[in-house]
């Protein structure tokens, strides 16, 4: 474009030459003569406007020339506050994204089908978030993880969900087995411990009795005593020995819910495992574990079985397509979150362009510029040169009427 406007400019100048020569070998020359006189002048100017925006025509230093190598600094600055001022304030970004469903679009790309293109989306998509979450800090993630877990088990109350399991327990006769293995425990300790047993009676036995045999008698009867009461325990179901340990356990379930001190025994105990510094490892081991199935998920197609991503997002996008609250909900939060960030942060997006501009070369920027803009540049100084001609052959028309 710029050989064009050149040529075009080049071509006026030896019209008005040809002309001048013969000037009067025919009458229509001086109206030639005039219009490509009057162009060429256009000419010239366009093409010293347009070249003084980019450079020092023909190299001179004329002043106000290079206007944009020279203003380059100032030209960033004033886009920087352009893109502020009009795209990048909260009020203009809110009124904006009231028009945008972001969560209908996410529902309607994730309830697509692309049996195709999942593999690739898993191979592009799920790394990029993988990689995202491989690049966080672990430690202050897992401690994040742990304070949370731990913050939530102190503000659990824990005596109404240990009386509902034992409850529960009760009503479905739960409980049965494990009285069944406490007797069996029981059995099978009185019998290793049965020499103990007859030591610790002899022990509290005065020596005049055990010269009758007394301890042995009163130690066997206390062995077969019990043995006897733990196999009619282990035999019979409805024990009454049995069903006084079922209204025990009920007992303390309703303490649980209505006794504050027998509460304070629970609470107690949870507050004791909360402090213990295993507690506190495994819980921010929980992010370890979740972090290493999430990234194997996402950058393993086998991981969760084929097909079970696109399951997983067909029935995410189902969910947000049909639920128009919790739709409107997202919209809200996102929206939100946007206006945020452009609040706390549109003034360092914005300063990235100014910043970006400050760093390049004078000649960087005129060729960026030039490029951009230069094709439309140059049919300024093609119309130029042509309105340039028709405006002398205006002021010959008026010259002769006059």
């Amino acid at each position: 474009m710029r050989l064009a406007a050149t040529l075009l400019l080049f071509a006026m100048a030896c019209i008005f030459a040809a002309a001048s020569w013969w000037h009067d070998a025919h009458p229509a020359l001086p109206w030639v003569q005039s219009f490509a006189e009057a162009a060429m002048v256009g000419g010239l100017a366009d093409w010293f406007a347009v070249t003084a925006l980019f450079r020092h025509p023909l190299g001179l230093p004329i002043p106000h020339t290079a206007i944009i190598p020279s203003n380059k600094d100032r030209i960033g600055d004033s886009l920087a506050v352009f893109l502020k001022e009009n795209f990048l304030t909260p009020t203009v970004v809110a009124r904006r994204l009231e028009e945008v469903d972001m969560a209908g679009a996410a529902a309607r790309w994730l309830s697509a089908d692309r049996p195709q293109s999942l593999g690739a989306n898993r191979r592009g998509f799920g790394p990029l978030i993988a990689r995202v979450i491989e690049a966080l800090d672990q430690k202050v993630i897992g401690d994040l993880v742990r304070d949370a877990a731990t913050e939530k088990l102190r503000a659990l109350a824990i005596s109404p969900i240990v009386a509902d399991t034992i409850d529960t327990t009760l009503d479905h006769n739960r409980h049965e087995p494990l009285i069944d293995s406490a007797i069996d425990w029981g059995l099978r300790t009185l019998d290793d411990q049965e020499s103990t047993i007859r030591g610790m009676v002899a022990d509290r036995t005065n020596w005049l009795l055990r010269l009758v045999n007394v301890d042995t008698r009163v130690s066997g009867s206390l062995i077969a005593g019990l043995r006897k009461l733990l196999w009619e325990m282990g035999g019979d179901p409805h024990h009454p020995l049995r069903r006084r340990i079922g209204e025990s356990l009920r007992t303390y379930a309703f303490d649980l819910r209505h006794f504050p001190e027998t509460q304070a025994t629970i609470e107690g105990f949870k507050t004791d495992l909360i402090a213990n510094p295993a507690m506190g490892q495994w819980l921010a081991g929980l992010w370890d574990e979740a972090r290493t199935g999430i990234v194997a998920n996402l950058t393993n197609p086998s991981a969760t079985g084929p097909g079970k991503l696109a399951e997983a997002m067909k029935a995410l996008g189902a969910r947000l397509g049909s639920d128009a609250p919790l739709r409107a909900a997202i919209n809200l939060h996102l929206r939100r979150a946007a206006v945020g960030l452009v609040n706390d942060y549109g003034a360092s997006i914005v300063r990235i362009v100014s910043d970006t501009v400050r760093g390049w070369d004078a000649r960087t920027v005129t060729e960026k510029l030039e490029t951009a803009v230069g094709r439309d540049l140059q049919f300024i100084r093609i119309n130029g040169t042509l309105i340039g001609g028709l405006i002398g052959l205006t002021i010959h028309a008026i010259k002769l009427a006059l």
